[in-house]
C-alpha cells in the first residue's frame, strides 16, 4: 500500500512537470523506454534494489546507460528518485503515470481473456460495446485463456464483466434453482 502511494506522488509530479512544460509525449516515451528495461531485465531491477550499490554509483550508471536514450527531464527524474532511495518504486511509478496519462486523456485500459481467438470483428464489437459501457476511449488487450470453456472475461480497473460460459451456466443454475424452491 506504502509503495503505492509513493509511485502515484512520483507519477503525479511528473505528470504535472510534463504537462505544464509540454513533454507529455516525450516523457510517456522515456517511461516506455524504462518500462521495457524493467520488465526484460531482472539484472537491472536487481541493480535498482540493490542495497549494496550506493546512490551516487547507481546514478552514474543510470546516467551511462540512458544519457543517449532520455530526455533531460526523464534523467533528472532518475536522480532524484535515486538520491531519495526509491528507485525501487521505478516500475510502480511508471506504472501509475501511465495510468494518470491515460485518465487525463479519457481513454480506459480493458483486459479481455477470451476462450478462443477472436477476429477482428469480435475485437471492433468488443471495444465498440465497452466504448459505450464507458462512454470513453478504450486501449483493450486480448489475451487467451485455455482455462475459460467458452466466451470472455473483461476487467477494467477493479470491475470484472463475465461473459464466460462457466459463468452463464451458474447464472442459469441460479435461475432454475430460484423456480424450484418457488414452486
Amino acid at each position: 500500500m506504502r509503495n503505492v502511494r509513493v509511485a502515484r506522488r512520483y507519477a503525479q509530479a511528473m505528470m504535472e512537470l510534463a504537462a505544464e512544460q509540454k513533454t507529455l509525449d516525450r516523457l510517456s516515451e522515456d517511461f516506455t523506454i524504462l518500462q521495457r528495461a524493467v520488465q526484460e531485465s531482472r539484472e537491472f531491477v536487481a541493480f535498482l534494489k540493490s542495497p549494496v550499490i550506493g546512490a551516487e554509483k547507481k546514478k552514474s550508471v543510470l546516467r551511462g546507460m540512458f544519457q543517449s536514450k532520455l530526455s533531460g527531464s526523464a534523467l533528472e527524474f532518475l536522480d532524484m528518485i535515486t538520491g531519495k532511495k526509491r528507485e525501487d518504486a521505478l516500475g510502480h511509478i511508471i506504472e501509475e503515470f501511465f495510468n494518470l496519462r491515460d485518465e487525463r486523456m479519457g481513454i480506459v485500459n480493458v483486459d479481455v481473456r477470451a476462450a478462443v481467438e477472436l477476429s477482428g470483428d469480435q475485437h471492433r464489437q468488443i471495444e465498440k460495446r465497452f466504448e459505450s459501457i464507458t462512454r470513453k476511449k478504450v486501449r483493450i488487450s486480448f489475451s487467451l485463456d485455455k482455462q475459460l470453456k467458452g466466451g470472455f472475461i473483461a476487467r477494467i480497473g477493479d470491475t470484472v464483466y463475465d461473459g464466460s460460459i462457466r459463468r452463464q451456466l451458474e447464472l442459469l443454475r441460479e435461475r432454475f434453482t430460484d423456480e424450484l424452491i418457488r414452486n
